[in-house]
Order: C-alpha cells, then structure tokens, then sequence
C-alpha cells in the first residue's frame, strides 16, 4: 500500500473532500457493519477499501504527543459544536469507552477521546475540509517527495497523490496523469542534498579541537547556541486572536462579523443566525507580511484559552461593559488596554459610554450608520467601508508596534 494510503490524516481528508463514508466498526473486515463510535475498534474509509485502528497515532500533535485517529474522528463529527457541548460530549464517550473496556476483559482499558483545545480544533476541521494546505499542529508526513513524484501505475489511474497535491477531493483523470508524470522540483534543501550521498564525517573530526576550544568560553558558548537556534529556520507565525463581545448589546456578533471585517458592510447582528463558536477571517498587511494574507481567529470567548494564546491577542472588540472581562487574563480593563488594542463600535453620532471615554486613547471609538432596513439600505452603507479601514489600520499598527513580523509573533504581552 502506498505511503499516502497508508497516513490516516491524509485518508480522512481525501474520504470527506470526495464526499465518501467513513464507518466505524467492530473489526478491519471490509464487510463488517457500522457500530457506535464507543463500540468501534476501526474506521473505514469507503472508496479506498481500507481500515485502520481507531487507536492508531497521526500526525496531529497536542500538548507534545501525537493524537490517535478516534480523537481525530470524534473533532471531526463534532465540528459544528460550540466549546461547552463539545467537552460534554468528549466526556460522554470518555464514560462510555471506559464502561465497555470493563465489560470486555478484551478491550483496551486505555481507549479514550483526546480532548481538543478550541484552536487545535478549528486549525484541524480547516486543513480537512481543504480550506487551508498547512497546520501548525501537522507534522511534515515522511516520504511526500517520493509519493509525489512516482508515476502513475496505469494510464488514467487517479492517484492518491495526486489528489493529495490539488487538495481537491475528485481529480479529471486527465490531470491527475499529469501531475503523476511531472518533474518533482526541488528547493534549496533538496537541490544542496543532491543524489549521491556523501559522507562528510571526516569534517567533524576535523572540527572537534575547535569546538573543544570555543566550549571554554561563556561568549562562545553564547554564540553557538545562536548558531544553533538560527539553523532551525523562521518559525511559522501563529494566527493572531480577536475577541468579540459576548454581550447581546453588542453591535458586532460572530453574525456578522465576517461580514463586517472581510467585506466592509455592516448588517444587524441578529439579521443572520450563527451557531459557530469561532471563525476566522483575513486581511493582507503589508507592513507586516508582504507576501501573504494574514488569519485572524474571531471568538466571543477565553474559556478554553491556553496561557499563550493571550500573547495572540490582537484587538478587544467591547460594549463598554466590563463583566465582560472577568474570565480575562487581564480583568481590569486599565491592565487589558495596555497589553492589547480595545474597539468600540456604536452607532454614528452617538456619544460612547462613560468606560469607553474613560480608557482614554487605548480604546478605538468608532461608530456605523444606523441600519435603516429594506432593499435600498445597500446603496446608504458606503461609509462602513472607511470604519472598517480605520478599525484594520488600528489593529496593524497596534500589532507592528507589539513585535509581529511576517514569521513571528510576541513571546510574551
């Protein structure tokens, strides 16, 4: 079987992209039928004819270890879950798994669902549905060169690789024939290694008096382990965090907020029903990263935050009231504002409320034309595009001065 079958990751995302059944059974027969996840001890991938164990590690890694497949599966199916309904039902099967590991003397007594956090989880449902191609959580699959540049085994055949390369789902023969029979180009790391290799142990011999040498210095010491650290390369930058209001007053929602930020236009937040629970939308700023569109997470939340993703926060959308800050790294709103940028958005000519005016020039106060209702109201609505534009120069300057580059964000806040 070929390496790309053979990675669960890549099996799962190719099964959902091309709208094929994933069934969990009892055992790895093609045939056996579908049974409760707390039951299964494998998934089957309908159209590639193949199971794997549900215990079976991926590529995935949280909190420094590699998460099994049934974790995968059950994020998977639960997608759509807010934070809490999603813990409940991890906890649900956590009890299940556990009551049949006693019932069966035969079971693994260690099964269980590996608990997600909220960032892990949506980086994770983005790159399986195909709308992202990397995952900071996803470590590199061994061997992707050689699978992508083996031929095809017959003419026409659509490969798993080649569907792996368009992350596409279903491939035209035609064109998965020729990504098949393309020339692998190579970068620096592949150009420099060659095809021949070459055995350079006589260097470090070589250079051993010296390193011995330059071990007894303190600054020397300091320069090698600058060395070191500088050959691992830029790492990738984390996605920045904006935090909305939960508050029902609020003007912008996870309704609209999308709609507001990504497309410049305000609409009421209860207009559009939205049950998600994060979402993330992009904005290129070129005196950060030039080359790329940067991803901004949007939660109304901090509950399932990790103590690093405070130094991912970027803006504080607030109504001015500040109950909202309570479960905040930062519960004063003084100490928030001096770590991160605060947005108010009210209506036009409104005065903001006293919190708001009191915080000074840490908090952006900026108001929309009041929403009038009815077809006509899309041709009154071209000033929200100057609110959004003053609203996104805020936060690019509020992130070039707090140290984030194009492949770096701040260590700390």
């Amino acid at each position: 079987m070929a390496l790309a079958d053979q990675d669960p990751l890549l099996l799962l995302r190719l099964t959902i992209s091309s709208g094929k059944a994933l069934v969990p059974c009892p055992s790895g027969d093609a045939g056996a039928s579908e049974v409760p996840l707390a039951e299964a001890t494998h998934l089957h991938f309908a159209g590639h004819e193949t199971a794997l164990p549900l215990t079976v590690p991926t590529r995935f890694i949280s909190n420094e270890r590699a998460v099994d497949l049934r974790s995968i599966y059950f994020a998977w199916l639960n997608r759509e879950l807010a934070i809490p309904e999603y813990n409940a039902s991890a906890t649900t099967l956590n009890e299940q798994l556990a009551a049949a590991a006693d019932a069966d003397a035969d079971e693994d007594s260690t099964a269980k669902v590996q608990n997600l956090g909220f960032i892990e989880r949506l980086d994770l449902i983005t790159w399986l549905e195909g709308a992202s191609d990397e995952s900071e959580y996803i470590k590199p699959q061994d061997g992707d060169a050689a699978a992508a540049a083996a031929p095809a085994a017959k003419t026409g055949a659509v490969s798993v690789a080649a569907k792996a390369r368009a992350a596409k789902g279903t491939l035209d023969p035609r064109l998965a024939s020729v990504y098949d029979a393309e020339r692998r180009m190579g970068d620096r790391n592949t150009i420099l290694r060659g095809v021949k290799p070459t055995d350079f142990s006589h260097v470090r011999t070589l250079a051993i008096p010296f390193l011995q040498k330059k071990s007894a210095s303190a600054s020397a010491v300091g320069g090698h382990a600058a060395l070191s650290s500088s050959q691992k390369g830029p790492a990738r930058r984390p996605d920045p965090i904006i935090l909305l209001s939960p508050s029902a007053s609020s003007l912008l929602r996870m309704s609209n907020a999308r709609s507001f930020l990504e497309d410049g236009k305000f609409v009421p937040p209860d207009a559009q029903a939205s049950t998600a629970s994060m979402l993330h939308v992009q904005r290129a700023m070129g005196s950060i990263d030039a080359h790329r569109p940067i991803r901004f997470i949007l939660v109304e939340g901090s509950e399932q935050f990790k103590p690093e993703y405070w130094n991912r926060v970027v803006a504080v959308f607030t109504t001015g009231q500040t109950w909202q800050f309570k479960n905040y790294k930062w519960s004063n709103a003084n100490d928030l504002f001096k770590h991160t940028l605060g947005i108010f958005v009210g209506w036009r000519g409104e005065q903001a409320p006293d919190n708001v005016r009191a915080w000074g020039h840490r908090v952006l106060s900026t108001g929309v034309d009041r929403w009038r209702g009815g077809l006509g109201d899309d041709a009154s609505r071209f000033r929200d595009k100057e609110v959004v534009e003053q609203v996104w120069k805020s936060i690019e300057a509020s992130m070039r001065g707090r140290g984030w580059r194009a492949n770096a964000a701040p260590a700390s806040t």
